[in-house]
């Protein structure tokens, strides 16, 4: 088994388009708008996307994946595959050999103690480490030398790059988080908020749900990068704010994530300031399914825990019933046009996962009607509501706060009480939603409700490590910090022993299969509704050079590249 023949293409070399400066700092300042404001700097704290990006600018994986899925090294020398050794014949290990030569910001020697470090402040099961899917079947890490690290797995692993590769998994200093393992993570204030990193900026203040500043990294490796000097990243507002401020006005260099009505960025273009750029990676809008009572009647620590199942949401008749009720290419239309696709899967890309199993793009409100009556779930008193077992269909349905995902509510509330299923609309500011502050009651992973609508991708191209989320064991719950990527507390024999099937499998095809198997599994069981398929929108100054968009890693991964163009 050779490790390449699992990869979409994703093994390629570090090379990068030439650099238009010469001069770190040249350019002055570059000015960033997340209308999701970021608030911690530390990715394994947070499950939150514009997390994640924020904290890719100064901390960084020993690899990643470029603009086309290509696995590059970044901190390490190469990327390790059977063919050069650094992948074991019998694919229990895998050998990083890091560059020479690397410093954190502060002066000091990034070596293999630093990654063997991050592994065991992930894998502390007490510490919440929403990104310790990337870790599993990982049973040492260890250094072998100042520059090698040998991860070693519980069985033949053909896919082993799930640890220290992409945004979602960098490393952090052991020296700096040395005391804050498990229980004290979200203890560590300074930590969380300042990482010491490898990227090319550092930390100068951080205000949470609101505005970072970042200078250029003195210690960054390559003497010539960044261009700027320094970065203002702000946080909050709203998309249609954020739009503007790059395409209209030309106050902001780069918004992230214009989740708007197509006509509504044809008109921002207009204003001649800044380009909207687009691509398609596997994001999915999706509505999680509460496999958990959120009831407020519960005692705190055992709402929206395995120990108390929904009352009615797991069974099949009502969540295919609600899934039938959507029009999807409705949705599509009015929500993203063509940066929009209608979707019955978890992962609809890259193309070879995608499972063509399941058809959702007709709405069938009488047939949803249908199957309803057909269960015995039926409105016995006349409200217009339906009961199952005594309980009435009525639900707490959130998101975030968002133009076109307050639009999906009114829309799927209007088709959901057509079926006699009440629901009541939350909507929450984006940067509490998706922070990952384990006090809040209103994040995603806290999940204080019946349903929640939210956007979810991956790294890379190989989604074994996504579809990881859908394990028993990595439900949030109170013991992890309320951390965890199965959001909606799924747990399915069937799913983790198949899952466990994938890690050992190799050859794409055999793992495209198995994939679209887990893919089906979770929403045939009523883990999720998939939505849409959306393509990734952003946009940029027109005098702001060396933007790539990358829809398998982060959108800022190449920050270092960036510059400001002359005479424009």
């Amino acid at each position: 088994m050779k490790i390449k023949t699992l990869l979409l293409g994703a093994i390629a070399s570090t090379a990068m388009a030439p650099a238009a400066f010469a001069e770190r700092g040249s350019d002055g300042n570059v000015s960033i708008i997340y209308w999701q404001a970021p608030s911690i700097m530390n990715p394994f704290l947070s499950g939150g996307t514009k997390d994640v990006e924020a904290a890719s600018l100064v901390i960084e994986p020993l690899a990643r994946y470029d603009q086309d899925g290509n696995m590059v090294p970044y901190l390490a020398a190469e990327i390790p595959t059977v063919e050069n050794g650094g992948v074991s014949e019998d694919l229990t290990t895998i050998t990083w050999k890091i560059a020479p030569g690397l410093t954190w910001s502060d002066g000091t020697p990034f070596t293999s103690a630093d990654v063997v470090f991050t592994a065991n402040y992930c894998m502390d099961p007490e510490g919440g480490c929403a990104q310790v899917t990337k870790f599993e079947g990982v049973t040492d890490v260890e250094a072998v030398d100042d520059l090698t690290v040998k991860v070693t797995f519980d069985a033949p692993t053909p896919f082993p790059y799930g640890p220290f590769v992409g945004g979602e998994s960098p490393i952090i200093q052991a020296a700096q988080f040395a005391d804050c393992m498990g229980a004290k993570a979200p203890e560590c204030t300074d930590q969380n908020f300042n990482p010491i990193g490898t990227g090319p900026f550092v930390v100068t203040e951080f205000k949470p749900n609101d505005v970072i500043t970042f200078a250029a990294n003195e210690n960054y490796r390559d003497p010539a990068k960044p261009a700027f000097a320094s970065v203002t990243f702000k946080g909050g507002g709203d998309a249609t704010a954020a739009g503007r401020a790059v395409m209209e006005t030309g106050e902001f260099d780069y918004a992230w994530n214009l989740q708007l009505a197509p006509e509504v960025i044809a008109q921002m273009q207009e204003g001649g300031k800044g380009t909207p750029v687009a691509g398609f990676g596997p994001l999915v809008e999706r509505i999680m399914l509460n496999q958990t009572n959120p009831s407020p009647d519960l005692p705190e620590g055992e709402r929206s825990t395995a120990a108390h199942p929904h009352p009615f949401l797991q069974d099949p008749a009502v969540y295919k019933a609600m899934s039938m009720a959507i029009d999807r290419p409705l949705l599509v239309e009015i929500g993203y046009g063509q940066a929009g696709k209608v979707t019955c899967n978890w992962v609809p890309a890259p193309a070879a996962f995608n499972s063509t199993s399941m058809s959702c793009d007709t709405q069938d409100i009488e047939g949803a009607k249908k199957l309803l009556d057909d269960a015995g779930i039926v409105d016995t008193d006349g409200d217009g509501i339906r009961e199952k077992d005594g309980v009435p269909l009525k639900i707490v349905y959130q998101t975030s706060t968002n133009a076109v995902r307050q639009d999906f509510q009114a829309l799927i509330k209007e088709w959901w009480s057509q079926i006699g299923i009440e629901s009541e609309l939350r909507n929450i500011n984006a940067s509490v939603f998706f922070g990952g502050d384990p006090g809040s009651p209103d994040t995603f992973q806290k999940f204080y409700a019946d349903v929640e609508m939210y956007a979810n991708t991956f790294n890379g191209t190989d989604p074994q490590s996504y579809l990881g989320n859908g394990l028993c064991d990595k439900a949030p719950k109170p013991e992890s910090q309320w951390q965890g990527e199965n959001i909606s507390r799924f747990c399915n024999e069937e799913f983790d022993a198949l899952h466990a099937k994938l890690a050992e499998t190799a050859g794409l095809e055999a793992r495209a299969e198995i994939a679209k198997q887990l893919n089906d599994i979770m929403v045939q069981n009523g883990g999720m509704i998939p939505l849409v398929h959306r393509g990734r929108l952003s946009a940029h100054a027109n005098t702001l050079g060396g933007v790539v968009l990358n829809v398998w890693d982060s959108e800022l991964w190449n920050i270092a590249d960036w510059y400001r163009k002359t005479g424009s």
